[in-house]
């Protein structure tokens, strides 16, 4: 079974011990500078009453408030959250931003909820998460997730507060504050970042093939980058269908058939086609962008991309990983591969305090650039160290500045 908090911590320790990290900030990095869990009674339209339990983790806020991530999940446990804001603290730390890993949320099925339901949900962990603020934590979308969920949630904090602070919340509407660019950020970014990957290594964007697991925000948005960029999208895959066409599948006529439909299934010119399928697809390109621990040492040597684009939180294994590498295949990580919305997370709380806000070029230019230099940081600390991983180079990257942060401080 996949355990996504230890594999975090083993690579962490690794990352650890290649950079020389110093033992003490390693071990204060272990486990969460502070973990609020608590249960949110709810009445449901019906009448009845339903308790739903709910978390945030701060994991290490040594560069700055802690930020990022309200999941709302039937899965979601404490574990879980842990693992994520360890993750968020590295992919801030990686891209230079000066916060914190924050993560938490609900253990709830939104689709399940009727509207009112949901919103009243939302309110009600705002209410709950003490503390909270801009300078202290601050909370942004996640899986279950959206803009109407965090101007709900913002929303309920200016109403506690007194005061309107839109930096309190991330990934809200413009119309609140939020950022332009904000729905295309993660997909976007992961195209932005594979293109730095394919620069450094040589690889000929023009004509790749490219397979995609999961098409919601990020794996549709980033599809439609691979597509604009000339290269083929042959195979998509998410949770109910699959489809595959060696000729190359038109991304923006796939996505009206499943608005159509509700389903990939039966688009014109395609065979239907599963994840196993999809794994194992001839493509240059495979961008794993739905769940964690999807490919694993089970089906790590069925992989025939040439590169594995990480666009999801840790959908790679490390044993699938070191597999992968020895097979000569080029991973770009999550950290820094959809850390798209984590850059621009930083540019909404800028524009926010600044109530200054920047139009639309403006901000594609600076994430695009933010993550290229993310990339080349965390590909320089990999060949510096003589190592094939560049997720490797990008951890030793973040925790020497958590390290210098903490060993600044006096904390350690």
């Amino acid at each position: 079974m996949y355990d996504f908090l230890e594999q975090s911590t083993r690579l962490m320790r690794q990352a650890a011990e290649l950079g020389n990290i110093n033992s003490s900030v390693i071990e204060l990095l272990s486990a969460p500078g502070r973990v609020v869990s608590f249960r949110i009674p709810l009445k449901m339209d019906d009448g009845s009453c339903r308790i739903f339990d709910a978390y945030r983790v701060h994991h290490n806020d040594a560069l700055g408030p802690t930020r990022d991530g309200t999941r709302v999940s039937p899965e979601l446990d404490l574990d879980e959250c842990k693992a994520l804001a360890l993750v968020m603290s590295v992919k801030h730390a990686a891209g230079m931003i000066p916060a914190g890993g924050g993560k938490g949320g609900i253990a709830a099925d939104p689709q399940k909820l009727s509207k009112r339901e949901f919103e009243q949900l939302c309110r009600a962990y705002i209410r709950h998460l003490r503390p909270s603020g801009p300078d202290f934590d601050v909370p942004g979308a996640d899986v279950g997730t959206d803009m109407q969920a965090m101007a709900w949630m913002l929303d309920e904090y200016e109403q506690i507060t007194g005061r309107h602070t839109p930096a309190a919340i991330n990934d809200k509407p413009p119309i609140l504050g939020g950022t332009l660019g904000g729905y295309e950020a993660t997909g976007r970014g992961v195209f932005d970042t594979f293109a730095a990957a394919a620069k450094d290594i040589g690889f000929e964007i023009e004509g790749a093939t490219v397979a995609i697991q999961g098409f919601g925000q990020v794996g549709s948005v980033a599809a439609k980058s691979f597509q604009e960029a000339g290269c083929r999208v042959i195979a998509v895959r998410e949770v109910d269908s699959g489809v595959y066409a060696e000729a190359g599948i038109d991304i923006n006529e796939l996505l009206e058939h499943r608005e159509k439909t509700g389903s990939l299934a039966d688009f014109p010119g395609t065979t239907a086609i599963d994840n196993d399928g999809l794994f194992g697809c001839e493509c240059d390109v495979l961008v794993p962008a739905a769940l964690q621990g999807v490919i694993t040492e089970q089906n790590a040597g069925e992989i025939k991309a040439k590169m594995v684009v990480e666009g999801a939180n840790a959908p790679t294994t490390l044993e699938a990983e070191e597999i992968l590498i020895k097979r000569g295949i080029t991973v770009v990580p999550d950290v820094l591969a959809n850390a798209g919305s984590v850059h621009l997370c930083q540019m909404e709380r800028t524009q926010g305090i600044a109530d200054q806000f920047w139009d639309r070029e403006t901000i594609e230019s600076e994430r695009c650039r933010r993550l290229i230099n993310g990339y080349e940081a965390a590909a320089a600390m990999a060949k510096e160290h003589e190592l094939k991983s560049v997720r490797l180079g990008a951890w030793i990257n973040a925790l020497k500045r958590i390290e210098e942060a903490v060993l600044t401080r006096g904390w350690c």
